[in-house]
């Protein structure tokens, strides 16, 4: 495996264009289609934003995106050293409920799962670490 580039900033909301760019930036020079780039930014929003939000409970800490690329596939890992939060382990939503039906929350990772190939999550015991995979050959 193969790390093309890095970025690390605080897990603040006035930094999300700043990893927005980078995701956009690594994205496309593995020559995926705006279609399929649009579809890894979704995604990657989706996951910053539940950081922002969640995993620091009020306190400082930071973000990092590492973009790799293993054989055909392009991986990008983000890590967070807040409250251990296993994406995978959210059900996926009811959506064939009436909307005032359905229960609050788990959308937005339902929505990542069904934008990209494959999502990982681990622990590491001080990070969370989500990884978005994307098919290089579906660009």
């Amino acid at each position: 495996m193969r790390i093309l580039s890095q970025i690390k900033f605080p897990a603040r909301i006035e930094y999300f264009k700043t990893f927005m760019d980078f995701v956009s930036s690594c994205a496309r020079k593995q020559g995926f289609s705006q279609k399929r780039i649009s579809e890894i930014e979704l995604a990657t929003e989706e996951a910053l934003i539940n950081i922002f939000n969640y995993a620091y409970e009020g306190n400082n800490g930071d973000v990092e995106i590492v973009c790799k690329l293993d054989n055909r596939k392009f991986i990008l890992e983000i890590a967070d050293s807040g409250v251990p939060f296993d994406v995978l382990s959210v059900k996926d939503p009811d959506i064939s409920a009436d909307i005032s039906a359905r229960q609050i929350g788990g959308l937005g990772v339902f929505l990542m799962k069904k934008l990209v190939d494959s999502i990982q999550y681990r622990y590491d015991g001080k990070k969370n670490i989500l990884s978005l995979i994307v098919f290089r050959d579906n660009g």
